[in-house]
Parts: C-alpha cells; structure tokens; sequence
C-alpha cells in the first residue's frame, strides 16, 4: 500500500509540469489580453496569427506525419517509465549506453519488450505495453558497472495512461582505473566561430590577465575599442549583457578573471530583445560544476599604479553546487587629451584656440558574487544568484589653453584645474528556474532579474586667465558641482522549446522589463564668494517599461534548414525635468496604425553543403531606442572647449540587418566570410556647432570659452552601411596559430538640421590579427609550458556628419609560463598598449569652425599575474563532518 501511494505521487508529479505547456500559452493571453486591455490587443493578435500560420503548415505534412502521430497518441495511452544516466565519478551525462526493458510475467522466463542507447544528456524512456505489470530495466556501458532495477507496476498503473514512474538520475559507477604515468588532455581553441555567433575563449587570453572585460575586447574579430571605454560591433554599438540578462555594469567594471567566455551575435533573432540592433555581446562568467571543490585564485600588479586580486571557488556536493567570487582591481596614469580649432566667417579663419590636457586618475573596483544551483532532482533545478560591485574614482586634470588671432599670435592664455570624486555601487539578484522536459530538448525556464545602482560624484574646477605678460586677463572663477543617482531594473521572463519532432523546433516566450532612474545636479559659481546656481543643474527621472512576447519556428530537411520568427514589443519612455515640469518621451506604438513599430521579424535560412561548408542568409529587424545620456539636457563641462548635452526630443531608430555567412572548415582550421548591409532611418547620430551668444552668457561664470562647441545628437534621415567581414582561424603549426580578421565598410550618412545639410559617405576598414606561439622543450623544464600571445588591431578613418573619426591603432603582448603539477600554476607578464597609441579623435569641417581633437582613456601598462587552480574532486563536507564524530576525544586524556 505504501508503494502504491508512492507511485501515485511520483506519476502525479510529472503530469503537473507537463502541462506547463498549456499554462504558457494561457499566461501569454491573460498578460497581454488582461494586463493592457486595449493597446496590447493586436500585439497579441499578431503573434496569435503566427501561431496559426505555423499550425496550418504543420497540418500540411503528409499521410506520414498523420501516422507518427497516431503512434505517438497511442503510446501517450500506455504507462511511462524513464530516467537518465550519469556518471558517478563526474557528474555528467553517459550517452550511448545501452537500456534494455525486461518483461517478468512469465516465471523464469524474461523477455525483451524494448530497448534504445541513452541519448547525449543521458536520458532514456520506454512505454510499457499492455499486459506487462512487472518490469526489469537493465544498464550496461563499456568501463561501467551493471546496473538494474525492476518495478512493479500494478493493475491500475497499466489502466492509467496517464501514469509516469521518474527514475531521476541512475548514477552508474566506471570500472576504468585511472593510469598514473599517462595524462590526456583537451583544449577549447581560443576562438570558436559559427554563421550565427562567435564564442571567444577567455582563457586564451594572455594579454587580458588581471584586467578587465574592456580589455578582453579588444582581441575579438568584429569588434573595436575606443579610447572612451566604449565599444563597438561593426561600427554599431552593441547590447552588453552578463550571462544572457541586461546589466548596469559597464565593461571595465567586471572583471577578466571572472569570466568563462565572451559570444558575439551579429543579428541577433527574434528571440533576442529587439533593442539589441548593434548586435549582442554576452559576458559569461565562470561557474564550475564539477564534482568536489574546485576554484582559481590570482593576484598581479604592475605600472601605473595597477594591481588585482581575484578568487572563484565552486562546491558540487549531492544536490547543491555553490560558486562565490571575490576580486579587486585598481589602476592609474595619466593620459593626456588635445583640441586644435580654427574659427571660421565667411571661409576666413578669424581666429585659433589650442587646448592640451593632462588628466592623472584612479580608479577601484570591488566585486563579490555567489549563489547556488538546486537540482531538485534530474528535470528541475533552481538557481539564485547575488552579486555586489563597488567602484571609487579620482581625477585631478590641468588643462592648459591658447586663444590666438588669425596671425596666430596669442591675445591671452588660461589655466583650468579641476579635482573629482566619483563613486558607485551596484547589486544584482538573480532567480532562475529551469524544468527539462524527458523529451530531449525540451524545456522551460523562467527568470528574474533585479539590478539597483546608485551614484556620487562632486567636483571642483578653477578657471583663470592671463595676459601674454602674466598679469590677470580677467577675474578667476571658480564652480563646485555635485550629483547623485540611481537606477532600479526588474526583468522578469518565461521561455519555453518544445522540439515537435526530430526536425521540428517551436519556441516562444514573454519578457517584461521596467526601468526607473533619478538623477539631481547642482551646480554653483562662486565669482562673488556667494554660490550662484547655474543653468547647468537639473533634476531629471524617467521610467522606462517594455512588454514583449516572441515565437519562432525552424525545421531542418536534411541539409537545408530555415527559422521564422516574431517578437512583438510595446516601449514606453516617460521622462520629466522636474524643476520645470518639462515632460518628454516617447510611447510605441501609440495606435493600431503603427503597428509595425511594435513588429520584429527575422528570418534565417542555412543550406549545409556538405560537412565542412555552410552557407545561411539572414534578415531581421530591430530598434535602437536613445540612452540616458543622449537624451539628458545637462550639459556637460568638463572640457570647457568640447560641451556635450542630450537631446530629449530624440526619438528610437529603426534597423534592418542583412547577412550572407559562408563558413568553411578544414584540416588546419577554419574561414568564415560575411557579407552584410545595414539601414538605419532615423539613425541617431552627433551633431556640433559652437554655441550661440545666449547660451556663452548664461554659463559665462562657468569659465567655458566663448567659441566652445556644443555636441549633442540628432536623428538623422538614414545612414545605409555595406560591409564585407572575413575571419581566418589557421594552425601554422602544432605550436603556433593566428587569427587574422579584415571588416571592409561604406558609410552612406543623410541628414539636415536647420536646412543645412550634413550628409557624408565613405570607406572605412579595420583589421586585426592575434597570434600564439606554444614552446616544446620537454628536456628543459625552464623553457618548457611557455606561450607568447601578440594582437593588434588598426581601425582606418571613419566618416560622420560634419567630419570623420581619426583612425586608431594598438598593439599587446604576454608571455605565460604554466607549471606545477598538471600545470596548476602559471605567471603571466603583459605589456598593454605596447606603443602608447591608443587614442580616440575627431576632425570636424563646417562653415563656423574646423577642429582637430583627441583624448584618451588609458595608458600603456606592464603587469604581472599569478593565477592558482586547486581543487579536490572527493572533496565532501559530510565527509568531515562525519570523521570529527568518529574521532577519539583525547582532552582528557594524561
């Protein structure tokens, strides 16, 4: 009795979760029908379209398909019993072991009844058929132990179609001894490419050793640095996330030690938010899930002013994995900056203005993450995850400047120093859950997601000017500014695959995301010895919130395979000045006749000729909706030549994205050829003038100068870019290996402010090249296990409105030496920026000015890191547990 009441509630169990399936699809009508009854209706309508679409082809397959079917119903109508193989030892899945089902109803007599190979993820399952009410399952593997179970299934059980009996996970134990003198080991090349995405390997990485995700960059094909801490994706910028969910964090806040790889996507699907329309960088951090006790540690330091600490320790015990990290980093210098203009009337050069900069700065990072898997059991895990960032910046600037007439002769000179503190901390709390399904690739996941941020910073700026001779040119002023912010984020979504056949693949889900930030500067001058508040200060919020809901459909037919998809998403932006009551934003779509603002199509189709060479097409559409700091109006001063403010009439841009891959595979490595077109209408984009007479009045005591440029953004009418990327992953050697890659682009800008025109076009390319050279000296232990790593990269001039970006250039190297046993150990010593040239610059040509200028973020660094892996795979804290109660208490003893 007590048996049966136990295999109705291990049934039961199993049929809750497998109607997850109807529950998605009911979720999905009730937040979109029930939540926002009337501008989320014909969201809904289209996707539900979609869905009929697909259901009708499904309908068309053929007298074949009908039959699977029938099966498939009948089988639905006998009882279940599946499981899945792991290995004791390691945790993971054995695939293609052999499970055979045995039939115990005639004494002493078994029969087969059925048997199959456990798939790759170590799951296996049968139908019993009827009249079979005791069953015996059988597992053998090659270098395993036998294992076997029989059950016993009652008259009822074999009544019930809808019984299940879960064996969960069968752990089955290797009769393989380990060999001592003979150790094997694979390595994951340091680039991995494919026609939908690129994986880069951290590890692989030398010359990031002890620094940061920013640096990481810089060695993956398609992507560029800027000397601002920005990046770029095909001269787009891309969407940064942190293990596949949206981040506050910025690059050079996360660490290179914590990260497992880095992938890049292009064009991203429909599955993807649509706002990802500069493609996607995915940061995956490190978390272990080997058995026992697992972690690396690593400290480094170097000039100028640098040093790291960093530590990830992971624990597999039973149905528990736990991963906590912790790391530091600091680092200084002092790069330097420049600005050369010529003011313009009329064609004639009136008069120069010359600008050098000095800027010594530190910055401090703080991090800590841990968190723990769950395994329920083998379909359900659980997963939380918490994480804290903290970061402390300084900067002391002197920035010396020239006012000359138009014979170049100097009227005056100024002197401008300036002192800030700046300030941040981050958390992020994470909660996953995931359910697989016993059809393979089956699953359901569901996850939330909250990110809050807060920040301060204050500042003090001196302005003085001089006559040639030294004497006072006018009064000095001085400004005192301080802010603070904060940022709270919440994604919540649900994702569902169901694999309809071997061929077949739905998958759909919903998103939901809101975001709301506040930020309050104040800014004071101080000429008279009273604060006056200047019209730079400004109290400003907004709310952000997006609903989507995606599908998508693929099939394959043996060589040819297509994916259809559609996300439809609702925007709404709702921002206010505050001590104006200025509101602003934007809301898409805002009517039924702007439904195609809410719709993002993609369409992806791959022929495989053979098994070396792939082609696939690509198209989809995406949304690039304007960031905090392009649409803020506070106008930033700290260049006093160069003002930035944002624009807050600035609406999204909308991108459609062509690809055409071609990747081929041999015996030394592989090629992926890409060629691609973009358009972009209503493009976001920089536009700059100098600053109107009003304006130089009301921020005059803020000691700026009078022919100051203004840079803010506009939406420009289209820019069109049309490219061709190659990638080359080529073993010269068993040693030696390099990674070149060439992104060829024209750039088609149109765009008028104010009936003047500011189109431009024109050619620009980037390459890069990564090699890694491995020494084989087994007869020297010294000069044994040392690899050498040199990348470059060279970015050609690139045309914008008004003018181009100066072309950029830099180039790294590390050597690391691996030792210790099993190569636990290593040291690493790398050079960044090994010319110091990495700058950031523009030239702008208009009818008011011409103006050459640059600045720069770092400068060029020498590290060196030590890094540790320990680790005991027998590891168990029970284990302890048990042998301090099993020991002897000798306190007592004499």
């Amino acid at each position: 009795m007590q048996r049966h009441q136990s295999q109705q509630q291990s049934s039961s169990y199993p049929v809750i979760i497998h109607s997850i399936e109807n529950v998605f699809a009911s979720l999905v009508l009730y937040y979109y029908l029930a939540l926002y009854p009337i501008r989320m209706k014909f969201l809904f309508t289209t996707i539900l379209c979609h869905i009929l679409f697909l259901a009708a082809n499904a309908q068309g397959e053929g007298q074949q398909q009908l039959e699977e079917n029938a099966q498939d119903k009948f089988n639905d109508t006998l009882p279940k019993i599946f499981g899945k193989l792991m290995d004791k030892s390691t945790g993971k899945p054995v695939e293609a072991a052999s499970v055979i089902m045995y039939s115990l109803n005639k004494k002493g007599k078994d029969s087969i009844l059925g048997g199959m190979l456990s798939k790759p993820n170590g799951d296996f399952s049968f139908h019993v058929p009827f009249g079979n009410t005791d069953v015996r399952i059988v597992v053998s593997a090659l270098g395993y132990k036998k294992w076997e179970q029989v059950i016993f299934l009652g008259k009822q059980e074999m009544n019930n179609g809808s019984f299940h009996k879960d064996l969960g996970n069968i752990s089955i134990e290797s009769t393989v001894k380990q060999l001592q003198a003979v150790t094997v080991t694979a390595s994951r090349p340091a680039l991995q490419m494919g026609v939908d995405r690129k994986v880069f390997n951290v590890e692989k990485s030398l010359t990031s050793s002890g620094a940061t995700a920013f640096d990481i960059m810089k060695n993956i094909p398609s992507i560029s640095v800027n000397a601002d801490g920005t990046v770029e994706l095909r001269n787009s910028t891309p969407q940064i996330f942190v293990d596949g969910r949206p981040t506050i964090l910025t690059l050079d806040q996360i660490p290179a030690d914590n990260i497992e790889k880095i992938e890049v996507i292009t064009n991203p699907s429909a599955k993807f938010d649509a706002a990802t329309s500069g493609g996607i960088i995915n940061v995956v951090l490190k978390k272990n899930k080997r058995i026992g006790l697992n972690g690396i540690a690593s400290v480094g330091g170097g000039v100028p002013s640098l040093f790291s600490a960093n530590l990830n320790v992971n624990l597999r015990q039973g149905k528990f994995n736990f991963f906590v990290s912790g790391s530091f980093n600091r680092s200084g210098g002092t790069p330097k900056s420049e600005t050369l203009r010529q003011n313009k009337q009329n064609d004639t050069i009136t008069s120069y203005f010359n600008q050098y900069s000095n800027n010594i700065r530190s910055r401090k990072f703080y991090s800590l993450r841990a968190g723990t898997d769950y395994f329920i059991d083998n379909r359900n895990t659980l997963t939380v995850t918490q994480s804290f960032v903290s970061g402390r910046f300084g900067s002391d600037e002197v920035q010396q400047q020239q006012y000359l007439n138009n014979n170049q002769e100097l009227g005056y000179y100024g002197l401008r120093n300036s002192d800030g503190k700046f300030g941040f901390d981050r958390r992020s709390t994470n909660l996953s859950y995931k359910y697989t399904f016993p059809k393979e690739g089956k699953e359901f996941t569901a996850d939330a997601n909250y990110n809050y941020g807060s920040r301060a910073d204050h500042s003090n700026i001196l302005n003085e000017l001089y006559n040639p001779d030294g004497s006072a040119y006018s009064p000095a002023s001085t400004v005192k500014d301080n802010g603070n912010s904060n940022e709270h984020q919440l994604t919540i979504q649900a994702d569902f695959v169901n694999p309809i056949t071997d061929n077949k693949k739905i998958e759909a889900g919903i998103r939901s995301y809101r975001d709301k930030f506040q930020s309050i500067y104040n800014a004071f001058a101080y000429d008279s010895g009273l604060p006056t508040k200047l019209p730079l200060s400004n109290n400003y919020n907004y709310v952000q919130n997006i609903e989507a809901a995606y599908i998508t459909f693929s099939q394959k037919q043996k060589n040819f395979s297509y994916q259809l998809g559609l996300r439809a998403e609702y925007s709404k932006f709702d921002g206010l000045l505050v001590d104006s009551a200025y509101k602003f934003g934007y809301e898409y779509p805002d009517k039924i006749g702007n439904i195609w603002n809410a719709l993002f199509p993609s369409l992806f189709v791959t022929q495989k000729i053979n098994d070396k060479d792939e082609l696939q097409f690509n198209y989809t559409r995406r949304i690039n909706r304007p960031d905090f700091w392009e649409m803020n109006p506070f106008i930033d001063i700290s260049d006093p030549a160069n003002l930035r403010q944002g624009n807050p009439q600035l609406k999204p841009e909308f991108i459609n994205s062509f690809e055409f891959n071609y990747s081929k595979n041999y015996s030394n490595g592989n090629f992926l050829g890409v060629l691609y077109f973009v358009n972009n209408p209503r493009d976001i984009t920089q536009y700059s003038d100098t600053i109107s007479a009003h304006q130089y009045q009301q921020l005059n005591n803020a000691g700026i100068s009078p022919n100051a440029i203004l840079n803010t953004y506009i939406n420009a009418n289209t820019t069109n870019r049309y490219g061709a990327e190659f990638t080359l992953q080529h073993t010269l050697s068993k040693n030696f290996d390099v990674t070149p890659s060439l992104n060829l682009q024209y750039r088609t800008i149109k765009a008028d402010v104010n009936n003047i025109s500011l189109s431009n076009q024109g050619f620009n390319w980037g390459g890069k090249l990564m090699a890694n050279y491995k020494t084989d000296i087994t007869n020297s232990p010294l000069w044994s296990n040392i690899g050498l790593q040199l990348s470059g990269q060279y970015h050609s001039p690139r045309v914008i409105p008004q003018g181009k970006q100066l072309a950029r250039y830099n180039l790294d190297f590390a050597v690391r030496k691996d030792f210790l046993k099993d190569k636990k150990a290593n040291i690493t010593f790398a050079v960044n920026d090994i010319l110091n040239s990495q700058k950031w610059g523009n030239v702008y040509n208009t009818d008011q000015f011409y103006q050459y200028s640059y600045s720069r973020w770092n400068v060029r660094t020498f590290r060196l890191t030590f890094s540790y892996k320990f680790g005991d795979p027998n590891f168990s804290i029970s284990k302890k547990q048990n042998n301090k109660q099993n020991s002897p208490d000798v306190s007592n003893e004499n």
